[in-house]
């Protein structure tokens, strides 16, 4: 049970950052007497950290009290900056700074608060710690691609549905997007299917390209744009499209705001006296050891997700992975005790192993976490060495 300072402070404190360094944490004292109100007025010996999490979420899935969308951004302060420190760690040769890492990772938190579901994961934390760091990896891995594309090649990868967005998200009019999207569709009509299908280095279209998109443009709006407009020439196609590339670039990966994600005014903000998190510091073995803990939790939950995959399935399949992790015999021993044969067991050990996975999948996709061909490989391995240590205890 976490003392009460140490919830207030969990709840009401951020991360300031100076030179890509920790700074300091800054407290906003509005934040600060609003959980120490309810402190007061709750029963401390019975409201947990976990408790308070809950409590300000669903305030928040309320819709009406933005004290409980900044409490939250207060309590995933430190899964944003671990996640920032751990990126800065990995990607060495990264362009960007542990700042950049911890902005994107503090972007993210509303996309989080929104993934997250109670009902299947009881610890915010735990969540977010699995869940921001796959979210910065996807990011990451998106503005590579982009980066790359040419504009060209970005209109040809973007969907409808996605085009659609950003040209509202950029505050077009109906209009004006229905235009957008017409001249998009002949663009990749007549540009786009010739080109090569991996590329993203596709060439700047020809002078007589646009006439051509021009041409079918004014052909097209005349069935699909259902309010009347005025012919356009190559010149105000091109200049729409490439506007368009600036849209959807802006939509996908939208600047991220300052890190101080609340107004600071001189009279709602102090400086709180807390250690840096990345320092060697009775805070720092705390949040460490948060970490382990949470860690091990997941480790928990996944192994109790693969026990019932285990379990469920029939008898033969348990028997053959039993002789083959326990035992350690080959397929053609397992053949010749189980009277079965060579084919059976390989696609009994195959399928065996396959159900897990996807039991893990499953777990994880329940969780709001999107799981990749890598992951699942690496999944593939965990459970190998899970199903090998699983079955050591019985020798």
């Amino acid at each position: 049970m976490r003392p009460r300072q140490e919830i207030t402070d969990m709840f009401s404190t951020f991360v300031q950052l100076e030179g890509d360094r920790f700074s300091q944490w800054l407290t906003d004292t509005k934040l600060y007497r609003n959980i120490q109100n309810h402190l007061e007025r709750s029963s401390s010996a019975l409201k947990s950290e976990n408790f308070w999490a809950l409590y300000w979420y669903k305030q928040w899935c309320s819709g009406f009290n933005n004290l409980a969308r900044m409490h939250l951004l207060a309590y995933l302060q430190e899964a944003c900056y671990w996640t920032a420190s751990k990126a800065v760690a990995k990607f060495t040769l990264s362009q960007y700074t542990l700042a950049d890492y911890f902005q994107m990772a503090i972007a993210e938190v509303e996309i989080i608060l929104k993934d997250f579901n109670p009902e299947k994961c009881s610890s915010l934390k735990a969540y977010a710690i699995m869940a921001i760091p796959r979210r910065l990896r996807d990011i990451l891995r998106q503005r590579k691609e982009a980066d790359i594309c040419t504009n060209w090649a970005l209109l040809r990868k973007v969907s409808k549905k996605l085009l659609s967005e950003a040209l509202s998200e950029a505050g077009l009019s109906q209009s004006a997007i229905a235009q957008y999207r017409l001249a998009w569709i002949c663009f990749k009509e007549l540009y786009v299917q010739n080109q090569p299908g991996g590329t993203s280095q596709l060439p700047e279209p020809t002078r007589q390209l646009w006439e051509a998109i021009a041409n079918l443009y004014n052909h097209e709006r005349l069935n699909q744009l259902t309010q009347p407009t005025e012919q356009c020439n190559a010149q105000t196609i091109e200049k729409w499209l490439n506007q368009t590339v600036l849209y959807v670039r802006a939509y996908q990966f939208p600047a991220v705001k300052s890190l101080n994600v609340f107004k600071q005014d001189d009279d709602t903000t102090v400086t709180f006296d807390l250690p840096d998190p990345s320092s060697d510091s009775p805070m720092a073995d705390m949040i460490a050891a948060e970490d382990v803990q949470n860690r091990q939790n997941q480790i928990s939950q996944m192994s109790g997700v693969l026990l019932k995959a285990l379990q469920s399935m029939d008898v033969q399949s348990q028997e053959v992975l039993k002789l083959y992790y326990q035992q350690g015999l080959t397929q053609q021993q397992i053949m010749q005790q189980l009277q079965m044969s060579q084919p059976t067991v390989s696609r009994r050990l195959v399928k065996g192993r396959e159900s897990m996975v996807a039991a893990l999948v499953k777990w994880s996709q329940d969780l709001n976490i999107s799981v990749n061909y890598n992951q699942i490989k690496d999944m593939s391995l965990a459970l190998e060495e899970w199903l090998r240590n699983q079955y050591a205890e019985y020798k």
